[in-house]
């Protein structure tokens, strides 16, 4: 019975250092990016749109080396499925990109609570798509890259899901001042990004997907909120309920999204398990 408490004690106490270690690795992780990011100089450049790309290359590549040094840390065990599946994750995140914007802007436009009134000139206009690329690639990097990954095999999905959303949801922080559903919004979109990169297996489709979202639905139709210095080619305009058209939000505080995240989730959560499920009928 003694030799039973004290293997048990000793499990518990590995299981406890084991915890503490992977917080320090997270917190160091993060800050470290956040650091690095604060420090790289920005451009100094007067035409905004060369200025933002810039903006966004720096936190990029901060990301792209605390990857790097991480997985060197973790001796390479961590498996980044950065580049994994790329057609297939390319295609799903076109398609899934486009029902996931395309379905809130159709029921919110037929719903009237939603239009469009003129268009924006934009010099360089694809230089700012570029740096909501780069944005994008940083996010995606950074929530669900290595820090995921290394958290899925170190402990379970459930654990790299829960610690990963909520880094999400607080770098959009935003939405916490906005009310109760922007931040649900968020959370959701956060959520079925990770669903997608499941169905996946690969990076490269939430990123895709990610994108459609910020480059599309921002600097497109100027229904999805950026940086404030980011321009618009249409001006969307909303008017009812701020509940049905997201307000001051745009459409990222509206139910509509929400429903649509909820419905989506639900399907690809459906299609993940169905997937196991065939898997496990051929083992």
């Amino acid at each position: 019975m003694l030799q039973l408490n004290y293997l048990k004690n000793e499990t518990e106490e590995n299981a406890l250092k084991r915890i503490v270690i992977t917080f320090i690795e997270c917190i160091c992780f993060f800050l470290g990016w956040a650091i690095l990011s604060a420090v790289l100089p920005l451009s100094n450049s007067d035409n905004p749109a060369v200025w933002r790309l810039w903006a966004e290359i720096t936190p990029l590549l901060s990301i792209i080396a605390f990857t790097f040094i991480f997985w060197l840390i973790e001796k390479k065990t961590i498996k980044l499925q950065i580049f994994n599946n790329p057609v297939k994750g390319t295609m799903i995140g076109i398609i899934t990109g486009i029902l996931w914007l395309g379905f809130p802007i159709v029921i919110m436009k037929l719903m009237g609570v939603i239009d469009f009134s003129g268009k924006n000139d934009i010099p360089l206009f694809f230089v700012w798509v570029l740096a909501a690329f780069l944005n994008v690639i940083m996010q995606e990097l950074l929530v669900r890259g290595l820090l995921y990954q290394m958290l899925k095999q170190k402990y379970n999905i459930v654990v790299s899901t829960i610690v990963t959303t909520a880094l999400f949801t607080l770098l959009h922080g935003g939405a916490f001042e906005a009310g109760v559903v922007p931040v649900v919004n968020v959370l959701t979109m956060s959520l079925l990004m990770t669903v997608i990169l499941e169905y996946s297996g690969s990076l490269i489709a939430p990123t895709v997907m990610h994108f459609i979202w910020n480059g599309i639905g921002a600097l497109v139709l100027g229904g999805v909120s950026l940086a404030d210095d980011y321009p618009h080619l249409l001006n969307m305009t909303f008017s009812g309920s701020d509940l049905l058209s997201g307000g001051e939000c745009k459409i990222e505080g509206s139910i509509v999204v929400l429903a649509v995240n909820v419905i989506l989730l639900a399907v690809f959560i459906g299609l993940q398990r169905k997937n196991r499920n065939g898997i496990a009928d051929h083992v």
